[in-house]
């Protein structure tokens, strides 16, 4: 008895000596995390600033700033960046200088090697000198800011200690590599879809490709033109593509609309009570801790006018907002940037074939630092268009000729739309614009809309951009660059509406310059087009509605078409009711949509293995990737008509490849041990929204990752959502109307897990309640001295 006492108080003891010890590591933690929160209040002198800047924050964080000139406004961002962004910033030069191995060690070589051959930083100083003075002003101004913000914390943001480094100061050029790295973001640094898609044009039978890789079709909503034709089924057989004994190859088929890309839209003021046009802007990106926009405002000097909008940590520019006068917003436009040029080259390997003759490659040798681990260094070779990225499928080196390695390409011109005070002035912006290139959607507070490419447009000649061909006899070249007058833009059109969302919004001479680089299947775009023709009057709120928009009108047929498929199959009898249930939603709470939506992918993915099987024999690590945005139109005239020559030979019959590809998805939800009426889109669709390091060390993720929340949408809809990517901000603005203006934001201001402003807004943006655009009264000042 006496000893189980004994034993009992020992384990008593020892129990309370753990939670100490855990009280005092948490206690120990806290005091070190602390250390690097940022300075909100009281008085700082800066040794800089020309007059007095004050910062109020109000309790979501959002900073308004004013200040007498642009240069003290930049600081004073710089600063705030710093304090609360500057891992994030530090991971976006690393990123498109191909120098994160430095900072995280070889887990990064190979981005590192891949980027490097681009030598970015070298284009950035290259950039940074050509720019005009006074951005160059407001840049240097902006880079004390942040190296000042950096030397204010108490100690450097708490992620270098983890990783056992010290943050390097900010630079010019840095601020230029923030936007290559949109770039590599939003365009391919390879020419990824030229590349794939030259490949199946040379090497499948003529009908097959236009059969299996359309241009568009039905779900096309573009602003100038029309749908495309239906496709016509091929007559060559698809069992014509193996040899006897193949092994079929399948490959895992993710939605084919997960896109980088965004919503944009804008109502004339014909369509508005108050005369002013509304624009809208969701732009759709991948979703980390913390969000990749910072929240911010300032006064406009010379003016009573505020500027507010979504800034990126590491420039001091407003990338989306309002100025009071003129609202403007994003999408990637997916168009061609790039040309691929398939080089003829000496037998030796060291010159290639020029207009000019024979010319020896330029060969640049790149040291990549490595964290613990010795350097490394790679050569770049380059030619006179640009350097050596890949190989065809035949095994030719190509050269890549892309707008971003152009002075052209990266500036700081964006600067300029804080003093534009009408669309029509907006829309001449941009050609001018050194950006990855957007659809440029703006609205005023007169009324006026319009689009435009933000980005310049290169003149081709000789080539249409969409095939890598010769450039060695000087029939193919890019002559510069569009002039203003022939950049494509579209002011006021008669609908009084302008939408976008990544699919193609052009036809004729304007689509031949822009070309294609993927376009998004079109049916989230259509959605919107036809969101906005359904209503002849409009309100912030309507539009934040139509951003929200979860109906599965693009699944309707397929789910008619699965009903179809189970009709009278009692084995399926369960699953049937879940289907007709579906609720025509991609709401998280539907077993049925789930059921639909990783069908119908299922279902690609057994159809088109024959040809994957097929490509694989002439580029092993062949992937369709982006170039099965338009695999629908294939998919449903094989689902609807079911034609025999197209049956992938692993199946007997199209009815035991549907069967199979249903099965197939049963068996996937099943895995988590829940029932069927408990496998919901939710389940699938739940939120994983992570600090960087969170996806390596999954203790950063218990104190910095946002709930597991489980989400409405999807892909081909408006509310564009998955578990890692979606809507990185709403916007819903009227120039000169702030105070009914929203927005939302996936995360809160701060990267720092202790901050006040963490995690705000998140709430709203999980579940699309309106939050104002317009920072609310102050809770915190700052004055800058």
């Amino acid at each position: 008895m006496s000893r189980n006492l004994f034993t009992g108080r020992i384990a008593v003891r020892i129990l309370i000596g753990l939670l100490a010890l855990v009280a005092l590591l948490v206690a120990v933690s806290w005091l070190w995390l602390r250390q690097s929160l940022p300075i909100l209040e009281g008085k700082l002198d800066t040794g800089v600033v020309s007059a007095p800047v004050q910062i109020a924050r109000d309790s979501q964080g959002i900073p308004l700033i004013e200040a007498g000139n642009r240069s003290d406004i930049a600081f004073a961002l710089g600063f705030l960046h710093a304090q609360e962004r500057y891992f994030q910033m530090d991971l976006l030069r690393r990123n498109s200088a191909g120098e994160l191995s430095a900072l995280v060690g070889p887990a990064a070589l190979k981005h590192d090697r891949k980027v490097r051959v681009h030598q970015f930083r070298a284009r950035a100083a290259r950039n940074v000198a050509a720019m005009p003075e006074p951005h160059r002003q407001v840049l240097s101004r902006y880079v004390a800011g942040v190296n000042l913000g950096l030397q204010q914390l108490d100690a450097a943001p708490w992620e270098y200690t983890l990783l056992g480094t010290k943050p390097e100061p900010w630079t010019e050029e840095d601020s230029l590599l923030t936007i290559f790295s949109m770039y590599l973001t939003l365009q391919s640094p390879i020419g990824k879809f030229e590349l794939r898609d030259t490949a199946l044009a040379d090497l499948l039978p003529a009908d097959l490709y236009q059969f299996y890789f359309p241009d568009g079709g039905q779900w096309d909503a573009p602003l100038v033109g029309e749908a495309r034709d239906p496709v016509s089924l091929p007559s060559t057989s698809i069992a014509s593509l193996l040899n006897e004994g193949d092994s079929l190859v399948y490959q895992r088929t993710e939605s084919d609309d997960k896109i980088y890309g965004s919503n944009n839209w804008v109502v004339g003021g014909a369509l508005t009570d108050h005369g002013g046009a509304i624009l809208a802007d969701d732009m759709h990106l991948g979703l980390n801790v913390p969000n990749i926009w910072y929240r911010a405002g300032w006064t406009i000097p010379g003016t009573s006018r505020v500027m507010r909008g979504a800034t990126l940590p590491g420039g001091p520019i407003a990338v989306v907002g309002s100025n009071g006068l003129v609202a403007w917003g994003f999408t990637n436009t997916t168009a061609d940037w790039g040309d691929l040029i398939p080089l003829e080259v000496s037998e030796d390997g060291s010159s290639y074939r020029t207009p000019d003759g024979w010319r020896a490659f330029e060969v640049a040798s790149e040291q990549l630092e490595v964290k613990d681990a010795a350097a490394e260094v790679i050569e770049v070779r380059k030619t006179i268009w640009g350097p050596v990225v890949a190989e065809n499928h035949r095994g030719t080196p190509l050269a890549y000729r892309w707008v971003a390695h152009d002075i052209r390409g990266a500036n700081l011109n964006l600067l300029r739309m804080e003093g534009v005070t009408s669309a029509r002035a907006a829309l001449d912006l941009g050609p001018q614009l050194g950006i990855p290139h957007q659809n440029l959607v703006v609205g005023d507070k007169a009324g006026n809309i319009g689009w435009t490419v933000g980005g310049p447009v290169p003149r081709r000649v000789g080539l249409a951009g969409d095939r890598s061909v010769s450039w060695a006899d000087g029939d193919a070249f890019w002559d510069g660059y569009l002039s203003p007058d022939e950049h494509p833009q579209i002011y006021n059109p008669p609908s009084h509406r302008i939408w976008t969302a990544n699919a193609r919004t052009m036809d004729g001479e304007f689509l031949r310059v822009m070309g294609d680089h993927g376009y998004a299947l079109g049916a989230r775009q259509q959605q919107i087009r036809d969101g906005l023709m359904a209503r002849d009057s409009f309100t912030e709120q309507d539009l934040l509605d139509l951003q929200l928009d979860d109906k599965a009108v693009f699944l309707g047929r397929w789910q008619a078409e699965l009903l179809n498929t189970l009709e009278g199959v009692e084995e399926y009898r369960d699953v049937y009711q879940q289907v007709a249930n579906w609720g025509g939603r991609a709401s998280s709470d539907s077993v049925g949509y789930r059921i639909v939506r990783n069908y119908r992918l299922k279902f690609m993915e057994l159809t088109t293995a024959p040809i994957l099987t097929y490509m694989r024999r002439f580029q092993p690590d062949f992937s369709f990737g982006p170039t099965k945005r338009q695999f629908e139109y294939s998919l449903w005239e094989m689902t609807t008509r079911e034609p025999a020559h197209l049956l992938n030979p692993d199946f007997e019959s199209w009815q035991s490849l549907k069967l199979a590809a249903l099965d197939a998805v049963l068996a996937e939800m099943a895995e988590a041990g829940l029932p069927l009426k408990e496998q919901t889109w939710g389940v699938q669709n739940t939120a994983r929204i992570q600090h960087p390091l969170g996806k390596a060390v999954d203790l950063v993720n218990w104190f910095t990752a946002m709930p597991g929340d489980q989400l409405h949408g999807d892909t081909h809809m408006p509310r564009f959502q998955s578990p890692t990517h979606g809507a990185s901000q709403r916007m819903v603005v009227s120039p000169g109307r702030t105070d009914a203006a929203i927005f939302h934001m996936a995360t809160g201001q701060s990267a720092h897990p202790l901050s006040p402003f963490f995690a705000n807004g998140h709430k709203d943006w999980v579940e699309g309640r309106p939050s104002p655009l317009k920072e609310q009264s102050a809770a915190f000042r700052l004055t800058l001295h």
